[in-house]
């Protein structure tokens, strides 16, 4: 028996139906093993910075399901992803599994033909490659510790930074400086809505006129005086095709076109290449092999006409990019729709269209402008502008490209125009826009920040921090966004500053390459950040972020506030805290102050005189001691709990009630016993019990009304479970 594991399921499914039973397919289900919760067990960086792993604990059943096959087999191949990521999951299985000589294949396509060609080429695993992904997550867990620790002690417990999260925030904030520091200047748009027979058309002043008695002194001379066409000038110009998408590409294209959030895409993508639709969805090659080049343009003659067809070559547009790897690209070009979801029809057609065009002749548009003048050409000249297709080349394939044909009605030298009216619109200059999810994106990859694997992520996770908040499209960072951002940058500016980050990125290519160690690469980082971090552990902490407004007085004691930063953003706090309990919201609304529930604290109440009192937080009221924060206690309020209440028992401690809580990820559903009982589920509990596990069923979902809440029983997905 031989046995060949990749993945995903999905994946493994797909491979199987071309082996002809000569396979068993298996899935790892993504990373097997990582490193350990507590940095102190991760990394011993005194001996080469070596990682200590362990199996995730939702991994272990499938990791001994792996190792009883394994055992019988004859053959193990392993198929993972063709990136520094599969290569260390290929390496992670075969350490775990206690392979002694695995075979190494990567393919670009799932599909029978690629499947089958890779089989008769094996390979070892390629440490390069998997020293550059460990040299990766090993970098980013002793930046991210360190440094999210000194940031704990030194603003607020909780925060965090990161090597490639801390670059992009950066990014964000100093974009919201610069809308902060913008000032607004007056500007005048001038018009003239010109007649020749029955066409009207609108010329607008080629000047960008700034005073405002400039513009009032061309507008009446354009009210009052005679016009005729100056010039008319006809240019051809060609359009050339696009290059076909990298990651980074299709997420941007995927953003503005489809409103897809950059993970949303990846996630299509993932399944359209499990599926074997189109090719490896992470590259950052503009590349496409003969063959697909080929059958591309052979689509293009059959379909559109030889005149449309056309073979273009693209460089690439990564200094680092792998040129053995392809651009993403359909793996039947024959195929224009594909998939099985309405995102994955969507992304698929946007991928088709995007590759099919890069192979097609240019577009040949004519462009035409038209100047025009008063007598005597006083004023600046006024134009029109116009163009027209007169091949559409690629753009007959991607037509939303394409834009609107503007035309111009057939005009002369010196033929005289009739005014119909005059315009002069005051108008004033705009701060540059905030970056959206694509604009990020681009400007990621312009500085040399990050991979194209790691551009959804790193964007999920400044939201996820509380950083940055999505409205729409647009990223705005949030006061604790510009809190964390300013410190690391007025303390750690080198280590996101973007030469660092790109060398870095460039450090862990030359891994990959072989050209340089994994050791060496992390010494010289990691000795020169532990100096700065001790360096830095003697400032002081930041309590403060500012003085409030004078308008705005302590509520309670009538002394100056200061503005504080807690979980929900900035606040006003009374200069005298915590002897004085007075708050404002940001904007200067009182804040009720903790109210004393008539309980001494269990924690600190014999010692200190700490009181229990009802405080609001981010996710409802909750009990605490009034000594917060030198005293810690907390609990629920119960009267809030008794609102949320199930009337479901918890079946873990027996003794508590499910109820309905908040949190980061929106509602999930939780024991009253907490923190002393964990036991949590994702939905609402029905109160019925598993027939095959005994867990508490939860809600589900139209088609599937009811399904188990522990995620390891085959009745969480009952659905796959009929079939």
């Amino acid at each position: 028996m031989k046995l060949l594991i990749v993945e995903s399921p999905s994946k493994a499914k797909t491979i199987e139906k071309y082996l002809d039973n000569k396979y068993t397919v298996r899935a790892s289900v993504g990373h097997i093993r990582d490193l350990p919760k507590s940095n102190k067990k991760a990394v011993d960086i005194k001996n080469g910075f070596t990682p200590t792993y362990e199996i995730s604990p939702l991994k272990k059943k499938v990791v001994d399901d792996l190792r009883e096959i394994a055992k019988r087999a004859d053959e193990v191949v392993l198929a993972t992803d063709l990136d520094r990521e599969g290569e260390a999951i290929a390496w992670h299985l075969s350490e775990a599994l206690n392979l002694k000589k695995p075979k190494r294949i990567v393919f670009n396509e799932i599909t029978e033909s690629a499947i089958k060609e890779a089989l008769k080429h094996p390979r070892e695993v390629d440490m390069n490659l998997k020293n550059a992904q460990e040299a990766r997550r090993v970098l980013d867990r002793l930046f991210g510790y360190d440094l999210s620790g000194l940031i704990w002690k030194k603003v607020r417990y909780g925060l965090s930074a990161g090597r490639v999260q801390s670059p992009a925030l950066r990014i964000i904030m100093e974009r919201e400086r610069e809308i902060r520091a913008f000032i607004p200047e007056k500007f005048y748009i001038l018009s003239a809505l010109l007649k020749k027979g029955k066409d009207e058309m609108l010329f607008t002043c080629d000047k960008e006129i700034w005073d405002k008695k400039e513009a009032e002194d061309i507008f009446e001379k354009a009210k009052s005086g005679d016009w005729s066409v100056l010039s008319v000038k006809e240019t051809e110009a060609s359009r050339v095709a696009r290059a076909p998408f990298t990651t980074s590409t299709m997420q941007q294209v995927a953003s503005t076109r489809l409103g897809f959030a950059p993970s949303r895409t990846m996630g299509v993508a993932q399944k359209l290449y499990e599926k074997g639709f189109i090719t490896y969805m992470r590259t950052d090659s503009t590349n496409l092999s003969k063959d697909a080049q080929m059958q591309m343009v052979k689509y293009v003659e059959d379909n559109l006409g030889k005149e449309y067809a056309q073979v273009n070559v693209y460089a690439k547009k990564s200094k680092n990019a792998q040129e053995a790897h392809e651009a993403i690209r359909p793996t039947n070009p024959g195929r224009a729709s594909m998939g099985t979801t309405e995102d994955e029809k969507k992304l698929y057609k946007l991928i088709w269209e995007r590759a099919i065009a890069s192979q097609m002749a240019p577009a040949k548009i004519l462009r035409t402008k038209v100047s025009a003048n008063i007598k005597g050409e006083t004023i600046p000249n006024f134009s029109i502008n116009g163009s027209r297709i007169l091949f559409p080349g690629w753009l007959a394939v991607d037509t939303r490209s394409r834009g609107e044909d503007v035309e111009v009605p057939k005009l002369s030298e010196k033929d005289a125009l009739a005014l119909v009216k005059a315009d002069m619109e005051e108008k004033e200059t705009t701060p540059p826009g905030r970056y959206t999810e694509a604009g990020l994106i681009k400007e990621l990859e312009k500085r040399d920040i990050g991979r194209p694997s790691t551009y959804a992520s790193i964007i999920k996770t400044i939201v996820d921090r509380g950083y940055v908040v999505k409205e729409g499209r647009t990223l705005i960072p949030t006061d604790t966004g510009d809190v964390v951002s300013t410190f690391i940058e007025n303390n750690f500016g080198n280590y996101i500053s973007d030469s660092f980050t790109s060398e870095m990125e460039g450090n862990l290519d030359e891994i990959a390459l072989g050209k340089a160690t994994y050791v060496k690469t992390l010494s010289d980082f990691y000795g020169p950040f532990t100096k700065a971090l001790k360096e830095k552990d003697s400032i002081e902490k930041i309590t403060n972020l500012g003085d409030a407004p004078a308008e705005f007085p302590c509520p309670i004691c009538g002394k100056a506030m200061v503005y504080k930063l807690s979980k929900n953003g900035k606040f006003m706090s009374c200069s005298d805290f915590p002897t004085c309990v007075g708050a404002r919201t940001e904007e200067g609304k009182e804040l009720e102050p903790p109210k004393e529930i008539g309980e001494i604290c269990p924690d600190c109440g014999e010692k200190h005189g700490g009181k229990l009192v009802l405080r609001e937080g981010r996710f409802g009221m909750f009990v605490s001691c009034s000594r917060y924060p030198k005293c810690k206690f907390i609990k629920e309020d119960e009267a809030e709990v008794a609102k949320r209440k199930t009337g479901v028992k918890c079946t873990e401690c027996k003794d508590g009630e499910m109820v309905e809580r908040k949190g980061r990820f929106g509602l999930f559903y939780s024991c009253s016993n907490y923190p002393n009982c964990k036991h949590a589920i994702k939905t609402k509990p029905t109160g019925n019990m598993c027939p095959m596990c005994g867990k508490l069923m939860m809600e589900g979902t139209k088609t599937i009304p009811e399904r188990c809440s522990d995620k390891k029983c085959p009745n969480h997905r009952p659905d796959k479970l009929a079939k």
